[in-house]
Formats: structure tokens, C-alpha cells, sequence
């Protein structure tokens, strides 16, 4: 009778490197359409109304998530991934801005003001994996 081995970290495969940031691009897009107020708040005031800037960004986010997700597409999927996290960096730091300069920001919380200063280098991280998966392309 053989028994099999025990699997270890080492044995068990990994998931594919496309999965975290796709997946993250996935719910953030269905955000956009679900729960749209938070978003409209943070689009920059020069650019007028927000709610097309949510949607279109909504749909930006679903399509480089689906890009991510195919072999085919997936060094595409990379590139417009890390131009999008550039494209709407104004908007984490007009929330901010905001969280420190509007009538509100007295009952904000310190926490909440950490946080969004706190978010505003966490861009780079996912700029660098867009990159990162554009370069390895059809791969995992």
C-alpha cells in the first residue's frame, strides 16, 4: 500500500499573479455602480459633474479586471491597469484634500483622515503590478 505525500507551501501551486489585482479591479468597478456617492465625491471639482467620471471609470476598472483574467489580453489588461491607478490618483487626493478642508472634515475622524493619506502611496504598488504583469504577458 503507498500513501501519498503530504502537499506543502512548496508543492501546492500558487495563484496565478493576475488573480489579486483583477479581482480588486472587479469589485471596485461594480462599486462604481452600486454604491456610486462615495466616488462622485472625490471626482475633482474642475471636471463637472461626476457621475459620468464614476461610470466611466466603473467601466474602466471592469474591463481592465476582464483583460487581466484572459491570456490573450492579459499584457493589454496590465498596461491600461497601471495607467488607470495613474489616471484616478487625482481623485484620491482630492478625498484628501477634502477630508482635511470641508465643512465636514471637523467631524472627521483622525482615522479616517490617516486613512486617506495613508492610501495615497498604496497607488504605487498597484501601478508596479500592472507593469509588472503587462511584462510578463501571456503567462500567469
Amino acid at each position: 500500500m503507498t500513501t501519498a505525500a503530504p502537499q506543502t507551501e512548496a508543492t501546492v501551486p500558487a495563484a496565478p499573479a493576475w488573480r489579486p489585482l483583477a479581482g480588486l479591479l472587479a469589485v471596485m468597478g461594480v462599486a462604481h455602480f452600486v454604491v456610486p456617492r462615495p466616488f462622485e465625491a472625490i471626482v475633482p471639482r474642475p471636471l463637472g459633474d461626476p457621475k459620468p467620471w464614476v461610470q466611466a471609470s466603473g467601466a474602466a476598472e471592469l474591463a481592465c479586471a476582464a483583460a487581466l483574467a484572459l491570456p490573450r489580453t492579459r499584457r493589454a489588461g496590465g498596461l491600461a491597469a497601471a495607467a488607470l491607478f495613474v489616471a484616478v490618483f487625482p481623485a484620491n487626493v482630492q478625498m484628501t484634500v477634502t477630508a482635511f478642508r470641508s465643512e465636514r472634515a471637523t467631524r472627521s475622524s483622525r482615522a479616517y483622515r490617516a486613512a486617506t493619506v495613508a492610501r495615497l502611496p498604496l497607488q504605487a504598488p498597484l501601478v508596479r503590478q500592472g507593469l509588472r504583469l503587462a511584462r510578463s504577458g501571456r503567462g500567469r
